[in-house]
């Protein structure tokens, strides 16, 4: 898994500081924007979060590369809807030799990896398979090369389909801060599932980095307040997961 924060927009947080000081000042957006040095743009940011007044930090988005990760998580990560994703298409890049995910529960038991291995194998072999099955139904009688090689693509995308959710994929994804501040309150949270609370919490450690005053209360919610799963808790609070070592 790799997460990189590949661009931002410049000065996230003064731009949501200057964009909530419009909402109640007669001034310029010139003369607003020159009086955000970086104590006021904190102070300004703080006040916000603590108004729970989210609509001025849609005015930043941050763009992610993610890498190494499975279609499994692509299909969860997706159901954030108020976000822009670019994926690898599995029916223009051949999968031949696909790297997979393994969860750490099954590479934890030497059995149970060697069944999933040989499944990995065995799905690998059965799409090269397919993919010429495929391509030599659709290219019979034909010479042209170019017309070949789209006919490649069109037998990967039939033999796409016995694929494993674990196949890897990659993205480049963009979400403003406060898409960003939901995708972290459900993906930080314990409960999540392994994968994309790794990315979740890498995702966050980025930001933070650029934008620390604006994600300082991004996370899960137990972090620094209360559970909000109600009778689906865990019961339990991050920092206490942290001090059992269950994190």
């Amino acid at each position: 898994m790799k997460v990189t924060l590949i661009s931002h927009t410049p000065n996230p947080e003064q731009t949501v500081a200057a964009a909530a000081r419009l909402c109640y000042s007669a001034a310029t957006i010139d003369g607003i924007m020159e009086k955000m040095d970086e104590a006021s743009t904190r102070r300004m940011v703080n006040m916000l979060l603590g108004m729970g007044h989210e609509s001025p930090i849609e005015h930043v988005s941050f763009t992610f590369g993610i890498e190494g990760v499975s279609r499994s998580l692509l299909a969860q990560i997706t159901r954030h809807r108020i976000a822009s994703f670019s994926v690898q298409s599995q029916r223009y890049v051949s999968e031949s030799g696909f790297e997979y995910v393994t969860p750490p529960e099954i590479a934890g038991i030497p059995e149970a990896l060697d069944i999933y291995d040989d499944f990995m194998k065995r799905a690998d072999e059965d799409y090269n398979r397919l993919t010429e099955l495929l391509y030599n139904k659709y290219t019979d009688g034909v010479e042209d090369e170019g017309r070949k090689k789209q006919l490649r693509k069109k037998a990967i995308e039939d033999a796409r389909f016995v694929l494993p959710n674990a196949c890897t994929t990659k993205m480049i994804l963009t979400m403003n801060a406060r898409s960003l501040y939901n995708f972290f309150d459900h993906r930080c949270c314990y409960r999540a599932q392994w994968e994309i609370r790794q990315v979740a919490n890498r995702m966050l450690e980025l930001v933070r980095e650029v934008a620390p005053t604006l994600f300082a209360g991004a996370g899960a919610p137990c972090e620094s307040g209360q559970c909000n799963q109600g009778k689906m808790s865990c019961g339990m609070t991050i920092p206490q997961r942290r001090e059992k070592g269950l994190l």
